[in-house]
């Protein structure tokens, strides 16, 4: 792996835009393994004077996670206990936000800013220690120590994180893997001779049963980036909540034999499996109940290789067909609550706006499960996933892009305010439309010269420009409290030919009103965070306030007044297709 990121890191943009190999591997991570753009990766990156042992921190709304990497980029063979010492010292200082910021360098100022606004929301802290060496056995037991002291500080401070060496041999797990992500297939071998089994043939299919050691779990592929539970209900919850919390005690108390009889087992399905000697071969391997568990146990690695006698039930199915796994990831997910976001695919509300928009649209697909695959005879331009249409209904109907990237306030808070069984299927339509319109705009071209860190926003700040697009109706309508029908609008600009215009319009005042809010004066030791501003309901103010002051100068620039009267002309809306406002604040 040494020589291939050496080579990678030559190209253009890791040597025009990191300054030496240290900042380059870590950027090369992102890329390759978080798979962070080239924008993200740049706003990422904090390595430098007074970074505090911290090259990145990524913030990921979709895991709720925190991750703080921190690179140790060596040809050596290993890496020592001194410096990891001191990254994993560093680190515990973040449990004061305050001090740190107040020595850190800017780019950790803004990035601590926006750690610190997760937090607020119970993200969950991930240490990633990535090297291209190995840890000497003393670095080891450090880093045992310092994963026993973090669930330590989960139960007494509420400091809930997990820490991940990724050595050269994971680096290149992660990198097959992720070179996959979108449709992973994962092989795996266990070893079965410290297991107990039982292996027969139920229903016409291949079932084996096994007590599998502990330190055997944290050798499957796939645990910490999630993949190995693409066919489950859900992904990990974080290592905060009460059942995740009772399994990392078991595992560091003196009862740690009895994990075996305290756990209700884990279910793995997979396209094929053979037992031979001594070793279980898996093919296409996917666990459907069990994520939480896989996950907390790898949070306890240095422990769990140390110990003996401590197993856990496992159930394997050799199940190829697609629908039958699916149904047995739902049923075996029962026995602890499953979030209502992870379950509103079978609303009776969902169900009827899925049955009304293919109704409507024989073409279309409305994608309402996890993971699911738009059918391939379906029109691209037709298919909508429910995630995506939460985003879009609390963005133009509710006026709050700024909440977009939160699926769980979407789809429990806000939950009946936004799903409504009589939504117009031309409404969700159009607003499908209007977003294919807006990522046009956000492409590595670039075509509207969009501020960098606004393109590192790349998860959530085009719902604000989904928002602006609605505003310009509203500005250009004299509306100042109604919000326009979707569809209205869409067919509106369609048949003027000005769904571009309307796009660049409102794509440019979103980048307007973020430099006018980074230009306004801060108060002392503050620094402008543009990811946290774009949370805020400031925000929204300054795109509206950006929008009218387009349409307000447009009639004074050459030829303004003849354009600015033929684009209100086209945009002209009558009051009944405005609505109020749906509540969601």
């Amino acid at each position: 792996m040494y020589e291939k990121i050496i080579k990678e890191i030559k190209e253009k943009f890791y040597q025009q835009n990191f300054s030496n190999d240290g900042q380059r591997f870590v950027a090369w991570y992102l890329r390759n393994i978080h798979l962070r753009d080239m924008n993200e990766t740049k706003d990422d990156i904090t390595d430098g004077a007074e970074d505090k042992q911290i090259d990145a921190v990524v913030i990921d709304d979709d895991k709720q996670t925190i991750f703080v990497i921190q690179g140790k980029f060596i040809n050596e063979s290993s890496v020592d206990a001194e410096p990891l010492r001191e990254v994993l010292s560093s680190w515990l200082q973040l449990r004061d936000l305050v001090r740190v910021q107040e020595v850190g360098n800017i780019k950790l100022k803004r990035k601590l800013s926006e750690l610190g606004k997760a937090l607020e929301e119970d993200y969950e802290i991930a240490f990633e220690l990535i090297t291209t060496g190995k840890l000497t056995v003393q670095a080891s037991e450090d880093l045992a120590t310092f994963q026993k002291n973090l669930v330590e500080l989960s139960e007494s401070e509420d400091f809930n994180s997990s820490i991940t060496v990724i050595d050269k041999d994971e680096l290149r797990r992660r990198y097959d893997i992720a070179l996959e992500r979108d449709n992973p297939s994962i092989n795996h071998n266990i070893d079965l001779s410290e297991s107990e089994t039982m292996d027969f043939d139920m229903a016409g299919t291949n079932v084996l049963i096994a007590s599998i050691p502990l330190k055997e779990c944290i050798k499957i592929p796939g645990i910490k980036d999630g993949t190995l539970f693409q066919k489950n209900v859900r992904q990990s919850l974080g290592l905060s909540n009460r059942v995740n919390k009772g399994i990392k005690s078991t595992i560091y108390s003196d009862n740690h034999k009895d994990f075996f009889f305290f756990h209700n087992g884990i279910t793995a399905i997979c396209n094929k499996m053979v037992k031979d000697n001594g070793t279980l071969k898996l093919n296409g391997l996917s666990i459907v109940n069990g994520c939480q568990s896989l996950t907390t146990i790898l949070s306890c690695s240095e422990r769990v290789k140390k110990l003996e006698d401590t197993n856990v039930l496992f159930r394997f199915y050799e199940i190829p067909q697609r629908e039958r796994g699916d149904k047995i990831s739902v049923n075996t997910n029962t026995q602890s609550a499953v979030k209502p976001r992870d379950l509103r695919s079978n609303d009776k509300k969902v169900l009827n706006i899925k049955r009304s928009f293919e109704q409507k649209y024989p073409q279309g697909h409305f994608l309402t499960q996890r993971g699911e695959v738009p059918k391939a005879n379906k029109d691209s331009d037709y298919i909508i996933d429910l995630v995506d249409l939460g985003k879009y209904l609390i963005s133009w109907h509710s006026q709050r892009p700024n909440i977009a990237y939160s699926e769980t306030r979407i789809f429990d808070k806000y939950y009946e305010q936004l799903f409504k069984k009589d939504y117009n299927p031309e409404d969700a339509q159009s607003l499908n439309l209007w977003m294919k319109e807006v990522w046009k705009k956000w492409t590595k071209d670039n075509p509207l010269g969009l501020n960098e860190s606004l393109l590192a926003m790349r998860a959530y700040a085009p719902y604000h420009h989904l928002y602006a697009i609605s505003l310009c109706f509203a500005v250009s309508n004299n509306m100042a409290e109604g919000v326009p029908i979707p569809n209205v609008t869409y067919n509106q600009a369609k048949e003027h030919g000005i769904l571009e215009q309307i796009a660049d319009i409102a794509g440019s005042c979103l980048n307007s009103a973020l430099e006018a809010a980074a230009n306004e004066p801060l108060p002392a030791n503050r620094v402008f965070s543009p990811q946290n501003w774009i949370k805020t309901k400031s925000c929204l103010a300054g795109i509206r306030a950006s929008i009218r002051q387009y349409f307000t100068m447009l009639p004074s620039l050459p030829n303004g007044r003849d354009l600015s009267q033929k684009l209100k002309n086209s945009m002209k809306m009558e009051p009944e297709n405005f609505e109020a406002r749906w509540t969601a604040d």
